[in-house]
């Protein structure tokens, strides 16, 4: 039984390396053409959907939804592992091209953070009794933080503001508890940056699409080739 199962395997591989042989080059090139718009369409798809759902995170962002959040960073993250994702991003004024989401921010979930521990910083501070001997930070952090948001219409929340005001409170040194407060808990903006990488390749439906057009490449090339060398081989015995 077994060897009948294998000597029909043998026999299928065979008559589809036959079929294949005579196909033409030209008949290959004209399957290409199709294969490869086909390939770039599917990943147009993909990151079309990456966009989609990328935007749904900043979306949970700005909306202040923790859970949301959680739920769609998720997906976003299964659906860039499992896909071929090509983007173009920008740095210091360069595009690059790249497989993945590119860098993104959790801006307002920061600007919560960062402004709760402030506030807890400067209750903290004020239960103490102002005992720093360099006076109330916060105000002086405030008198030079407040004319810049003033000119560059930031509110109190914006990320310049909090990056000022925290950059002005570490100029005063202050109790060590207090210092030691501030410097755990204002979280790193490094923190909420995220950037997802996709895989160069990937068993999707853009991936195979991929892998057809890769191999009818190679077939061709080497048909190509092949076909040099023949010519080649030709004129050579011809000039002996």
């Amino acid at each position: 039984m077994g060897g009948k199962i294998l000597n029909y395997f043998k026999g299928a591989g065979h008559a589809l390396w036959t079929m294949f042989k005579s196909i033409k080059t030209w008949q290959l090139i004209l399957i290409l053409i199709p294969m490869l718009f086909i390939s770039a369409t599917l990943l147009r798809f993909d990151h079309l959907k990456m966009v989609e759902l990328r935007t749904a995170v900043l979306a949970a962002d700005e909306a202040e939804n923790d859970e949301q959040i959680a739920a769609t960073m998720q997906e976003l993250k299964t659906f860039v592992n499992h896909h071929i994702v090509v983007n173009i991003v920008e740095k210091n004024g360069l595009q690059s091209l790249t497989f993945g989401t590119g860098p993104f921010y959790l801006e307002h979930q920061y600007v919560r953070k960062a402004t709760e521990e402030l506030a807890k910083a400067e209750q903290q501070l004020q239960a103490t009794g102002d005992t720093n001997p360099n006076g109330n930070i916060f105000a002086a952090a405030m008198a030079v933080c407040q004319p810049l948001a003033h000119a560059n219409g930031w509110t109190w929340q914006h990320p310049a503001y909090l990056n000022c005001y925290t950059t002005e409170l570490a100029k005063y040194p202050t109790q060590d508890t207090l210092t030691t407060t501030l410097t755990a808990n204002i979280p790193s903006t490094s923190l909420y940056r995220y950037d997802f990488a996709s895989p160069v390749w990937s068993p999707s439906t853009a991936g195979f699409a991929i892998l057809i057009a890769v191999i009818l490449i190679v077939v061709i090339f080497i048909r190509f080739l092949l076909w040099l060398i023949l010519r080649l081989a030709i004129i050579f015995l011809k000039n002996r």
